[in-house]
């Protein structure tokens, strides 16, 4: 019985060790699946941005940029608050780069899908 009572404790405290550090990992994974679903609506903004260039409003190339914006802005929600240079977040140079088409906010955040390992999602 006294085994026991000394193996329980530290039993326990494996197990909890044991379950933060699988939290950790999901976390991680969250994180990645986030960074990547953003750095990929960015890249699909960028294309979609670019194959509009020459439309018109009315067009069904500046209507799928708009939508590919909206998907971006969403995407960013879980991001928003990474930093990105320049006294700015995630979620600010975004809006700045699709909103006000701010060419050196667009470069953060393509810097910033380059920092995260999803370069090549982007233009």
């Amino acid at each position: 019985m006294r085994i026991l009572k000394a193996v329980l404790p530290a039993l326990a405290l494996v197990a909890v060790a044991a379950g933060c550090s699988s939290s950790k990992g999901q976390d991680a994974q969250r994180l990645t699946k986030q960074r990547e679903n953003y750095c990929t609506q960015l890249g699909t903004w960028q294309k979609a941005r670019n194959a509009a260039g020459a439309g018109t409003p009315d067009s069904s190339g500046y209507n799928e940029a708009e939508a590919s914006a909206r998907d971006a802005l969403l995407a960013v929600r879980p991001l928003r608050d990474e930093t990105v240079g320049g006294g700015r977040t995630l979620a600010e140079a975004t809006a700045a780069a699709m909103n006000n088409g701010d060419s050196e906010a667009e470069e953060r955040v393509v810097k910033y899908c380059e920092d995260v390992g999803f370069e090549t999602l982007t233009r």
